[in-house]
């Protein structure tokens, strides 16, 4: 299960958005990542943080007012989407993929 918590920040016009991939029994990854057009679809980015839980966390900072496309990479070859985020749009891969969306 993922989830996502956004906290609009008064003092900037920015969006802190704290991603949670949570262990899964069907899968053990060793790396999760979220890579989206905010950080230009970059695989090679910075893997989330591994709780003790086996959960992983991550928190990046984003334009309030922004639409964002992402995707969860695990471990460098599964992409999956959260099921929390605002709506789902055609990845643009002839496929039937879809990016999650999130609403800033």
């Amino acid at each position: 299960m993922m989830s996502i918590k956004k906290q609009f920040l008064k003092s900037k016009p920015e969006c802190k958005v704290t991603f949670k991939f949570e262990k899964r029994a069907d899968l053990s990854p060793t790396s999760v990542k979220v890579v989206g057009n905010f950080n230009d679809w970059n695989q090679q980015t910075d893997p989330m943080k591994q709780l003790k839980s086996g959960d992983h966390t991550q928190t990046i900072y984003l334009p309030s007012g922004s639409q964002i496309q992402f995707r969860y990479l695990v471990n460098d070859s599964i992409w999956l989407n959260d099921q929390d985020a605002d709506s789902f749009i055609d990845a643009g891969m002839g496929n039937a993929d879809k990016n999650s969306v999130l609403q800033l």
